[in-house]
């Protein structure tokens, strides 16, 4: 825990956090249905509009894109069933992070905070703002792409109001979040009933007709269509993220967890039939956006409103990602292992402010990438690493602490499946230096802690935070 640097220290006192006492600490106040609307919010966005055409490009037909998706929903289901058991068995924010720390030790937690930094968090997070903004400007482009800089420049507005919001008002955040997941369900729902009523009135599907047509046999591009495809069902693991922040979370979490998860897959089972139903492979191939294609066919002039809500869905992702993944860099910096200044818990709203912001700046760097597609597949790649180390770590921890209370236990066919997750280190290994140098070396010189302490004293002032109250979390 990171030491409170300031320069009246004996005239302040600690702010109360509204559960009578005076602690200085983020508040239990996420319920099941706000469980609930948080997995289907960071889940179900622009993903499921944007991967058709990555996994229908890689798999070739759409008869195996469809099993695709369907043994997606099927892996992620797995993956998440095996993080309710770690979510209950360790009670900590933090996600993969908090898990890989507990069973594996500090390095291999620091790897994880590494490429969460680098890689997975604002590299998944540019992608959402980035599909936000094209939806959002295509109407106005009209047969034409929008322009790089505009797309850029909204994106990155996007990013810095939903961080705005986060730093604010819990409050806020979950009402937020309702709307957005209504957003989601609407067009969702009329996606799959328009391509159910098209083919009440066809009789056929333009899609299907040969449904395993050009299907591939490379193994390296069925791979790539997974990952498209996982990465739709990606933030089924976000509620881990935030674990100290739900009610009663040996109960609430898995719970959320087990009636998601089989409804998303169902969902994006049939959104992507109903996709085929009304669009032939090619034009989903040449499509840059799938469901405006789809709406220009079925909706003619009133395109407009599938667009705008896609455009509300994926901004609604974003917005939960951002409070769930900024919990992660908080706690790594609660832990010591990136700067105390992120450790810090504005004694106003109860926010990690600080945190929040070092996530939104990264995520505005990302946005120099526009290809949305080399994106989902290095962000995919590097996170599935991660993930099979994780549930790894669920069979570790069943070795080296047997008897450790588990309100969930899972079959140990689950985690010893999803382990065969092909495992990639690329730039995660370039933390391993970094770690020893910045981490475990204890005699640095005083100069260095010196200008730690100066810029956690800054963020102190400029936020009006402090670092959490030692012993205040409420299991």
């Amino acid at each position: 825990m990171s030491k409170v640097y300031t320069e009246d220290q004996e005239q302040q006192q600690p702010m109360t956090n509204g559960d009578g006492g005076n602690k200085v600490t983020m508040k239990r106040q996420l319920g099941l249905m706000d469980g609930i609307a948080m997995i289907v919010g960071s889940i179900v966005g622009s993903g499921i509009f944007i991967s058709p055409k990555g996994v229908l490009q890689s798999t070739g037909s759409a008869g195996l894109s469809i099993i695709v998706w369907a043994l997606c929903g099927l892996v992620s289901f797995v993956g998440a069933i095996c993080y309710a058991e770690l979510g209950t068995m360790i009670n900590s924010s933090g996600g993969d992070y908090a898990y890989l720390g507990e069973a594996y030790g500090p390095l291999p937690a620091f790897l994880y905070l590494w490429a969460a930094v680098l890689i997975i968090i604002p590299v998944s997070n540019a992608i959402i703002a980035l599909a936000f903004a094209n939806y959002i400007l295509q109407p106005i482009w009209g047969t034409c792409s929008p322009s790089d800089s505009a797309v850029r420049l909204l994106a990155a507005f996007a990013v810095g109001v939903l961080a705005f919001i986060n730093c604010c008002n819990m409050r806020w955040v979950a009402k937020l979040q309702t709307v957005f997941m209504a957003a989601k369900v609407i067009a969702l729902g009329l996606i799959i009933s328009t391509g159910c009523m098209v083919y009440f009135f066809q009789g056929e599907s333009r899609g299907f007709k040969e449904p395993f047509h050009n299907t591939t046999t490379d193994p390296s591009l069925i791979a790539l269509s997974f990952y498209s495809g996982l990465f739709s069902y990606a933030g089924w693991n976000c509620l881990n993220f935030v674990a100290e922040e739900v009610r009663e979370p040996n109960k609430n979490l898995p719970r959320a967890i087990l009636i998601s998860m089989p409804i998303i897959t169902v969902v994006y089972v049939m959104t992507n039939v109903a996709y085929l139903i009304v669009l032939t492979p090619e034009e989903i191939l040449n499509s840059s956006a799938v469901a405006v294609t789809f709406g220009d066919h079925v909706y003619s002039s009133f395109t407009w409103v599938i667009q705008l809500l896609v455009a509300i869905s994926a901004l609604g992702t974003l917005h939960s990602s951002i409070f769930s993944s900024s919990r992660i860099f908080f706690v790594g910096a609660r832990n010591g292992h990136l700067p105390g200044s992120i450790a810090l818990i504005s004694i106003k709203n109860l926010t990690p402010i600080p945190s929040i912001l070092f996530m939104g700046g990264l995520t505005m760097l990302m946005l120099v990438v526009t290809d949305v597609y080399v994106l989902i597949n290095y962000t995919s790649f590097v996170e599935a690493t991660f993930v099979a180390s994780a549930v790894g770590g669920l069979l570790w921890l069943r070795r080296k602490r047997p008897h450790a209370p588990r309100p969930i236990k899972v079959s140990l066919v689950y985690p010893i499946g999803l382990m065969e997750v092909v495992t990639a280190i690329g730039i995660t290994i370039t933390a391993v230096p970094v770690f020893y140098l910045c981490i475990a070396w204890k005699n640095k010189p005083k100069w260095i802690s010196s200008s730690s302490n100066k810029c956690t004293l800054f963020c102190q002032k400029i936020f009006l935070a402090v670092p959490e109250t030692a012993g205040s979390k409420n299991y």
